[in-house]
């Protein structure tokens, strides 16, 4: 089992790695404090001490608050409110809706039909990183990509169970 560096793994979470290399880190077994490895590399890369549980996607945390909640935070430091709810109604908005809006991002005839799919592009009210982008059909509700269960991650896959007083 291959043993990276926190250097090594920085690379990796900044994309500076070479693709031989990433290749060979995603096929391998993974060591087994990777996951704390790369969170504490998360924490440092964030200007904010709340204290990351789970990486959610790119630029989003579930994080723990000082009162014991867990909220979804972007990397600037916006809250989206409790990470059991959808943090993207609390985004910004912008469909792409017609072939003008669509043809803003793809080649003519190469996007999507608007009267089939939409693209839905969800911003952080902070700092303007888009965050996701959902394509569906039109008047397709909100996809809640996925409601993690925290403490039994913790517990029974990490072996670390959470503090919880």
């Amino acid at each position: 089992m291959a043993q990276y560096d926190l250097e090594t793994l920085r690379q990796l979470k900044r994309g500076e790695l070479p693709f031989h290399l990433v290749h060979e880190m995603q096929s391998s077994h993974k060591d087994s404090d990777r996951f704390f490895k790369m969170l504490a590399i998360a924490q440092e890369s964030v200007p904010w001490d709340d204290r990351i549980l789970l990486p959610y996607a790119e630029h989003l945390y579930i994080v723990e608050k000082p009162d014991k909640s867990r909220v979804v935070k972007c990397d600037c430091g916006h809250e989206f409110g409790d990470y059991r709810r959808n943090w993207k109604l609390r985004a910004l908005v912008y469909v792409r809706d017609t072939e003008e809006k669509i043809n803003e991002i793809y080649p003519n005839m190469l996007g999507c039909d608007p009267e089939w799919m939409h693209l839905r592009e969800y911003i952080c009210p902070g700092c303007g990183t888009l965050l996701e982008v959902e394509a569906v059909p039109p008047g397709y509700p909100v996809v809640f990509d996925f409601q993690p269960d925290i403490d039994t991650f913790y517990e029974k896959w990490l072996k670390k169970p959470l503090n919880r007083e």
